[in-house]
């Protein structure tokens, strides 16, 4: 077979012709110098790239990058009530986001997003020649020139320095982004991260925040105007900068006209909208309440996952939690309302008071009014600064640069504890507080210097429906109903009494309403308690000692059953750990609203532990459950079984211990149902309902309470002065706590079903004479007069009176003298263990605990 001749090519000659034309240029040492110096730049571009890249993140980072989201809370029912956040943001999927907004800010930041690498060459190139130029010259700050890719690099590095290097850092952030993520997601992560003003983060926060819509609600016109912020929020402001933001949106317009997206028609009819844009802080998806309830959450998500994004991936600020809480809205609306009339209604009359605060008026005075830490409460109660004062008028500023007149007659209030008339002290820069009486006219308030806490919770699972801490939480954080420890007085006496009913006591025991005297040691003498009207009634029922809260037979009570018995049931209701001093019995221990509360509804639950939580469970960004305040499903090995096994339905364990003998719990529910028919908080007995509950007044008084509810909800209430000053003598838990709850239950427990309370196994109801004690025959009970001396009353098994076949007129009657005649003063001769000194102290507070 014969190969073609193919011929060769001169290799000699070509590489001679080579060196023919580059030999000459070659010899010019200027050339060299000039490739040496490309060379040496190039590999020092190289070097400073690979240094640079050390410090940017990787693909892994930037695939398990989340943006800094705020933690969401919502109400029993599911519904939201309110966001943690430090920047308002919502995350949404690409494909939440419609056509019309995607098209739009592409045309206004990157119309060649879907073709380009990452980097605008081009624009790249000018930026840096113009930022050399600028910092040789006047030294100005050149002009961005970022891709969206660019920008969300900008966003997940935090980098804001204005150098070189931060844009070639970002050049690399952007390489990478476009080689670890798809366009969709890099354009989902520049919509939901960009800062559109207003603190909105993201698109749909900003529709939000400027037209209170969601991004599947915008038009067309409001699209183009968000599209347009990016370039410089505060410069196209659409009320303060309206034309030049009317002027950009136009131009995003005429771009998406441009680029296909809409139609020339559509375009110009679009232009031809005015710019509007709701005021700042209107934007309300779902109405904020309950301050201190969310403030409690809010301490309590701190505590458990941080605050920011370094403290932990579920952070309160950072982390996206969704939180659902046990706060029941209409509950706590109705709490609040009550607790805002009761203590103005209390404080009222007492004055007009200076707020103490002001604004420099040589500033602007409405940013400063914005931001002055005054709680209004009252949703027609509004803070105020005083512009100018007249003789008989002053001009007032409010909140967002309304102005109006208050005249003298309007504020005409006597100033508290100093007399004359509260016009007379206004100056200009004084922050007061004024009513909104309608038709511009206003008249001035006083924010009340009384306070107190309010707490309703679940009788079985201890959930908290409602907690308000103070007048508002605006002008005060401090939550007395969590963190304020006061004297209970006389709503601490249910637990004397429960644990009298342990130990042998019954509702029918005779106790002495006499005189009682203790032995405090040599130098102190005796110490001898009275009770608050100073009178005594001789032998009464333990059931008519509670209702009319008579102290000397409380601590007859406490003495007999024993004080180490009452603080240590004290101790398992979470009340505390009390020293045994017989005051204690009287009230004279600090607790909190909410502890209080639990111990009753601890009593209401026959007895059976219940522990108060504000949240039911926290879910983190991605729906997993990562806490749940009712974990009984976990101790379950088959709770979350995929397939029926065939056995029995599992039934979750009882997860409460028994605190308190439950016979002994119902028979003190059921004497203090007496306190509302016929005690100290009869008031309530007009809300025809089946309740429970003890008032309580200490020495001062100081301190008002009332605690109780229904078979369902139990309440607390405590009102008083942060400083422990007198309220004075007309205050009582029955006229001043007591309303808190009636308001509160005639707004929010009104639908709710009239039921009674139950009674444990083994209970038997036995009619008796609430005075006597004494059972009673061929008379039954009347719910008609609740005054009737003949009583169902609750008795555990062969513990009732005993059955007498005398003739009414030759049953025996109770021997009285002998129980008068009991020792009324206790004074061991060697007291195994003696009290210490400072038993003294403890004694002299309790004196008008009632």
């Amino acid at each position: 077979m014969k190969m073609p001749s193919i011929p060769m090519p001169d290799l000699v000659a070509f590489n001679n012709r080579v060196h023919a034309r580059l030999d000459p240029w070659r010899e010019k040492k200027w050339l060299r110098w000039l490739f040496w110096l490309g060379f040496a730049g190039l590999m020092a571009f190289a070097l400073l790239w690979i240094y640079l890249a050390q410090g940017v993140m990787g693909k892994q980072e930037i695939l398990d990058y989340r943006p800094a989201l705020p933690t969401m809370v919502r109400g029993d029912d599911g519904e939201p009530i309110a966001t943690y956040a430090r920047q308002r943001r919502v995350e949404l999927a690409y494909d939440d986001y419609p056509d019309l907004v995607v098209e739009a800010f592409i045309s206004a930041e990157d119309k060649n997003f879907f073709s380009h690498g990452g980097i605008d060459y081009r624009g790249l190139a000018a930026a840096i020649a113009e930022f050399t130029q600028k910092t040789i010259t006047d030294g100005g700050r050149s002009r961005g020139s970022s891709t969206i890719t660019q920008q969300v690099a900008k966003n997940l590095s935090g980098d804001d320095e204005y150098s070189v290097l931060r844009k070639i850092r970002e050049a690399i952030l952007a390489f990478r982004i476009e080689d670890t993520l798809e366009k969709e997601e890099i354009l989902s992560l520049y919509l939901n991260e960009i800062f559109l003003g207003r603190n909105a983060y993201g698109v749909q926060a900003a529709a939000r925040a400027y037209f209170d819509k969601d991004v599947d609600e915008l038009e067309l016109h409001e699209a183009a105007y968000l599209a347009a912020i990016p370039k410089g929020p505060s410069n196209y402001h659409p009320v303060r900068h309206k034309q030049a933001a009317t002027n950009r949106r136009n131009y995003v317009l005429r771009e998406m006209m441009e680029n296909g997206y809409i139609s020339q028609a559509e375009r110009d009819r679009a232009a031809r909208i005015e710019l509007t844009a709701i005021p700042t802080g209107s934007a309300q998806p779902f109405k904020e309440r309950g301050g201190y309830f969310l403030e409690e959450v809010r301490r309590k998500l701190l505590a458990e996952y941080g605050e920011e994004a370094e403290d932990g991936p579920n952070s309160v600020y950072s982390g996206g939690l969704w939180v659902r809480t046990s706060m029941n809205v209409e509950m706590q609306d109705a709490a609040a309302i009550a607790m805002r009339e009761q203590l103005a209604r209390f404080d009222g009359p007492k004055g007009w008071s200076d707020l103490g605060l002001s604004i420099d008026m040589g500033e602007p005075w409405e940013s400063q009014l914005r931001v002055a830490r005054v709680g209004t409460g009252f949703a027609d109660w509004k803070k105020a600064v005083v512009l100018q004062k007249g003789p008989g008028q002053a001009t007032i500023g409010f909140v967002g640069g309304k102005t109006a007149t208050l005249t003298r007659g309007q504020a005409n209030m006597p100033v508290r504890g100093r007399g004359g008339v509260a016009f007379d002290q206004f100056r200009p820069g004084m922050i007061i507080v004024v009513k909104d009486e309608g038709n511009d006219r206003y008249a001035l308030r006083s924010i009340p210097q009384v306070s107190g806490g309010f707490v309703a919770q679940s009788v079985d699972t201890g959930r908290v429906h409602a907690m308000v801490g103070g007048f508002d939480v605006a002008g005060s954080s401090y939550n007395r109903a969590t963190q304020a420890k006061r004297q209970p007085g006389s709503a601490f006496k249910p637990i004397v009494y429960v644990t009298a009913l342990e130990n042998g006591f019954t509702p029918a025991t005779l106790i002495p309403d006499q005189q009682f005297c203790v032995w405090q040691g040599a130098g102190l003498g005796d110490k001898c308690f009275r009770n608050f009207d100073g009178r005594y009634n001789g032998p009464k029922t333990l059931r008519w000692g509670v209702e009319q809260s008579r102290n000397l037979m409380t601590v007859r009570a406490a003495s007999q059953a024993g004080m180490g018995k009452v603080v240590e049931n004290a101790k398992k209701l979470g009340l505390g750990d009390f020293p045994r001093y017989l005051s204690i019995a009287l009230g004279a221990g600090d607790v909190t609203v909410q502890d209080m509360t639990n111990a009753y509804a601890i009593i209401a639950n026959h007895g059976r532990e219940v522990r108060p939580s504000v949240i039911d469970y926290v879910q983190d960004r991605s729906g997993k459950v990562i806490f749940r305040a009712d974990n009984r499903c976990a101790a379950m090995e088959n709770c979350n079984a995929k397939d029926y096994d065939g056995g029995a339905m599992p039934r979750p364990p009882e997860r409460r211990r028994q605190l308190i003998d439950a016979q002994a719990a119902y028979q003190m529910v059921h004497i203090l149902e007496g306190v509302v028919e016929r005690g100290t908080a009869v008031r309530l007995a007009a809300l025809d309902r089946p309740l429970f509950g003890k008032t309580g007044t200490t020495s001062g008084p100081t301190n008002v309470w009332f605690v109780g509810g229904t078979p369902d909800i139990v309440t607390g209430t405590y009102i008083g002065y942060d400083d422990n000053r007198n309220m004075g003598g007309y205050a009582q838990g029955g006229n001043t706590a007591a309303p808190v709850f009636q308001m509160f239950a005639e707004a929010a427990l009104a639908d709710h079903p009239k039921t009674p309370f139950i009674a444990p196994e083994g209970i038997r109801m036995v009619r008796i004479d609430r005075t006597t004690g004494q059972r009673v025959f061929g008379t039954f009970p009347t719910t008609v007069e609740r005054q009737s001396a003949v009583i169902w009353e609750a008795f555990k098994p062969d513990s009732e009176p005993r059955r007498t076949f005398r003739r009414r007129d030759e049953e025996e009657e109770p021997d009285t003298a002998a129980i008068a005649s009991a020792p009324v003063v206790a004074r061991p001769a060697q007291p195994a263990t003696p009290e210490p000194p400072d038993e003294a102290e403890f004694l002299q507070r309790e004196g008008g605990i009632y």
